[in-house]
């Protein structure tokens, strides 16, 4: 028997980020048909890149690098407006006297990593350094960086180090300097993908706006599931979802716009793309 997504290849990003939207999906509550390919951000973002998934929750900088291969899924987003608590930098010493030293920066990230050194720039005023690894198997290894760009459910374990005592939470960072909500990451489709089968797209889409609107009726039961499986208590993980927006509306968009327009400010970016969406309309018949 067929379902609507049937063929569609959907990438989830493996955090708990996202359970709002897929667990819906997931659980049996509403019916896709998507085959999943998850794994981190940078991950998901280079099997975008290379025709390897059709829909996928990405970077907000895959986008921003490629807005050719895209259009963006209506009102669905990963973002925040203050604390995401999941996207921190950790330093052993006052941010002010990162100048010169090197941050170990997460590789599973793209969007932060950029935005880290956008903010670093433009507006804590220091030039560090970047290096990629591994920050859980470093502290495990004994050593101790600097600084750490840390996200996702690492961010979530390691927030509270004790060598770790200052703390730049990037959402905050970003909402304190612009007054406007920071999206880490969006829904995209592959153009290809949409040309080649715009209708199993479109019903997969409408699944995932569906997922969001059964996701947050049900966040109480999402949280219970998750602080049984995680080292997070009920009240920690409430706080942390309660500090995420999963919308992508006019002050978001304005938000992602801004971003992209002080990346090309900063030379992080060779030009702010226009934000295109796939049709709204044809999605949202998909829904009824």
């Amino acid at each position: 028997m067929s379902r609507p997504g049937d063929g569609v290849r959907l990438g989830r990003i493996g955090y708990l980020n996202v359970l709002p939207i897929y667990h819906p999906l997931e659980s049996g509550q509403v019916p896709h048909g998507c085959t999943f390919v998850s794994g981190p951000p940078s991950y998901l973002n280079t099997l975008m890149a290379d025709g390897k998934l059709d829909i996928s929750s990405n970077s907000s900088i895959e986008y921003g690098r490629r807005p050719g291969n895209y259009l963006l899924v209506p009102d669905l987003a990963i973002g925040s407006r203050g604390p995401v608590q999941s996207v921190l930098l950790l330093s052993r010493r006052p941010l002010e006297r990162l100048d010169g030293r090197t941050i170990l920066v997460s590789a599973q990230t793209h969007t932060s990593a950029v935005l880290l050194r956008l903010l670093l720039q433009d507006y804590v005023r220091v030039a560090a350094r970047f290096a990629t690894g591994d920050a859980s198997a470093a502290l495990a290894a004994g050593e101790r960086p600097e600084a750490i760009l840390a996200i996702g459910d690492e961010a979530l374990t390691l927030r509270r180090h004790p060598d770790y005592p200052v703390v730049l939470d990037l959402g905050e960072a970003w909402r304190e300097w612009t007054g406007l909500p920071f999206i880490f990451g969006v829904w995209v489709v592959r153009r290809a993908a949409y040309k080649e089968k715009p209708e199993a797209v479109l019903a997969a889409c409408a699944a995932l706006l569906r997922g969001k609107a059964l996701g947050r009726e049900q966040m109480e039961r999402i949280v219970a599931m998750t602080a049984a499986r995680t080292p997070l208590s009920v009240a920690e993980l409430k706080s942390y979802y309660a500090g995420l927006s999963y919308d992508l509306g006019a002050e978001e968009r304005q938000g992602l716009t801004l971003f992209y327009d002080r990346l090309v400010g900063a030379g992080l970016l060779a030009e702010a793309p226009r934000l295109e969406f796939l049709d709204l309309p044809q999605t949202l018949a998909y829904l009824k």
